[in-house]
């Protein structure tokens, strides 16, 4: 996998993964494109969000919440 794995949280609440309750993630930017926008040639105007990939079995979780935050593991 590519980058280095970070634990998430949201305010005090520790995101764990929903599949296996791994706690351990790689994020990217995930575009949440809409057929309308796309067939007007808009999809930059799409919104995005986060996608927290588990790193131990690749679920992603989508957030569009500004205030998910990034930690090192311990």
């Amino acid at each position: 996998m590519g980058s280095k794995p970070r634990r998430a949280a949201i305010g005090d609440m520790w995101i764990n993964c929903q599949v296996c309750k791994g706690d351990l993630f790689r994020d990217r930017e995930v575009k949440l494109n809409s057929s309308g926008m796309e067939l007007m040639n808009l999809a930059w105007a799409n919104e995005s969000a986060t996608g927290l990939i588990c790193y131990r079995c690749g679920y992603v979780h989508l957030f569009v919440n500004r205030e998910l935050r990034f930690y090192r593991p311990e």
